[in-house]
């Protein structure tokens, strides 16, 4: 699965622990998001992630 995340986040000016905190995700596994490693990404971690980008899931994690 391909996503912006870092894209987006850097756009918005946020550090991935100032991203971590907004999502309550942690700042480790957003950067193993962010590098494409694999991860058995959640639903609801990905709309953690979303929300806290302020975009759809879909435009955050290209499904």
């Amino acid at each position: 699965m391909d996503n912006k995340v870092k894209e987006i986040r850097i756009k918005k000016g946020l550090s991935q622990e100032e991203l971590a905190n907004k999502s309550n995700i942690s700042r480790y596994l957003i950067s193993k998001i962010e590098n494409g490693e694999d991860v058995n990404l959640t639903k609801n971690t990905m709309i953690s992630i979303s929300k806290a980008l302020e975009k759809p899931v879909i435009e955050v994690f290209m499904l």
